[in-house]
């Protein structure tokens, strides 16, 4: 198995890229990194380290992504050997599900999944490091997260770009919380193959949130209803119905931001690293 450290943010820009002339034989780790290896199927999924931010309790959260090189390719990568974090303490909040890179036809500009998951470190962290290791295609890529001040984010607003992050709850009536520490709701249970109905309760300064549903976690396939949702109110509920093949855990995350200066399509406002909301929905799927 090659096995390759993408050092810190740069991790944004070094795609690599897996020749099409196998007689060339280059190794993984020594191959050119450039931002046109996408390709339908058979390249990689990188890890990504999106940055970090401080919390009011003094704690610190490190955020981080991954960027899928195939356009049609997803892929199941379950916690352990080939998907872990380290220190151990941190592992298991990281996706066991990778999408393929998203469309930029279907009206979405990012090419990257932001920052899908947290980790939050106590206030003492100093210069340590939490990496995510990671193989696919039998190539192991990690990335190291760190409280490096180049790397530092805006949460959960943004006055420079008049960016805030949405108000969300997975609970009717609970409260609304902003921000990529995330909010949880769940456990839900539910049959194979019978619809879940999941709401994400939004609210916002400005009309327009785009809410965007994938599967977190879990054993089998997850079909949801619809997979995008976009709020043409300032406050709302967002509803969607998702279904299951297989008995398990499953999580389902949610992905909330408005952009303002973003006209058309809000999702612009990931790549200016602010200002978006997680949630996470346990769900129990039983026969």
């Amino acid at each position: 198995m090659t096995r390759l450290c993408i050092t810190g943010a740069v991790a944004l820009t070094a795609l690599a890229m897996s020749s099409p002339v196998k007689a060339q034989q280059i190794p993984q780790d020594r191959r050119p990194f450039y931002v046109d290896a996408l390709r339908p199927r058979g390249q990689n999924v990188i890890p990504i380290y999106d940055g970090w931010f401080e919390n009011p309790d003094g704690t610190y959260t490190l955020c981080f992504g991954y960027f899928n090189l195939n356009t049609e390719q997803e892929f199941e990568i379950p916690l352990g050997s080939e998907n872990y974090i380290e220190p151990m303490q941190y592992d298991g909040v990281q996706p066991t599900h990778f999408d393929a890179v998203p469309d930029p036809a279907l009206t979405r500009e990012y090419r990257h999944h932001w920052c899908v998951f947290p980790v939050t470190v106590p206030e003492d962290f100093g210069s340590g490091d939490v990496v995510w290791r990671l193989t696919s295609q039998g190539t192991e890529l990690s990335v190291p997260g760190s409280l490096l001040p180049a790397y530092v984010l805006e949460e959960p607003n943004s006055s420079g770009r008049a960016a805030v992050a949405p108000l969300m709850s997975l609970e009717e009536n609970a409260q609304k919380i902003a921000g990529r520490r995330g909010v949880r709701g769940g456990p839900h249970t539910v049959a194979i193959g019978q619809p879940l109905t999941l709401t994400a309760w939004i609210q916002h300064p400005e009309p327009g949130t785009w809410l965007g549903w994938t599967k977190h976690q879990g054993p089998g396939e997850v079909i949801f209803s619809e997979s995008e949702v976009r709020l043409d109110t300032a406050e709302g509920a967002a509803t969607i119905s998702a279904r299951f093949n297989r008995p398990g855990n499953y999580i389902v995350r949610v992905q909330a931001i408005n952009d303002p200066e973003a006209d058309s399509n809000p999702t612009g406002g990931f790549e200016f690293h602010c200002c978006w909301t997680n949630g996470y929905i346990e769900v129990d799927v039983v026969d």
